[in-house]
């Protein structure tokens, strides 16, 4: 990519979506998902010269993404992680939405019980389909880090979900 501000940004914003889902995970929750994210944009475009021509923009935002996370939870130590917001999902009748929605709310709850570490290379590797090498470079481990956390989470994963001791977070006005 050349030097050049308009490009740069017009690349930025058609990775919103994946950025904002890598924020999600990593963060957990919707609105410091967007804190985060918003941090993230903010200190790329104030430093998008600093951008290596020929380098991958997302890897560069995921990032920057994973550092900014990093330095907001050195900022809250004591704030406990929550669940992922609930989303919409399609379905022909009533109960087959509610049976999908408390199929993802387990599901999430799952992901949300992973170490952070493992969330964020399952983002980047399931989710965002960087391979490996891309990955390792991205979070700045080596790749035998990327293939051990995704390995550990992936089981992780399927034990919590085959013994069905994940309780998922019901949210609303009653919600502890």
């Amino acid at each position: 990519m050349k030097k050049d501000s308009l490009a740069f940004r017009t690349e930025l914003v058609s990775l919103l979506p994946r950025l904002r889902r890598f924020a999600l995970a990593l963060a957990g929750q919707q609105e410091a998902a967007e804190d985060l994210l918003h941090s993230a944009v903010e200190r790329a475009l104030r430093n998008w010269a600093a951008f290596e021509a020929g380098r991958r923009l997302d890897s560069w935002m995921f990032k920057i993404i994973q550092n900014r996370w990093i330095d907001m939870r050195r900022a809250q130590r004591h704030a406990p992680f929550q669940t992922l917001d609930d989303m919409d999902v399609a379905g022909e009748d009533g109960r087959e939405i509610v049976e999908m929605r408390d199929e993802m709310r387990v599901v999430r709850a799952a992901f949300g019980a992973l170490h952070a570490d493992q969330r964020a290379v399952l983002t980047l590797v399931v989710l965002e389909g960087l391979s490996y090498s891309e990955a390792a470079e991205t979070l700045g481990v080596p790749i035998g880090t990327i293939m051990s956390r995704l390995s550990r989470a992936r089981a992780a994963l399927s034990t919590a979900l085959q013994r069905g001791d994940v309780v998922p977070i019901r949210r609303g006005k009653n919600a502890q």
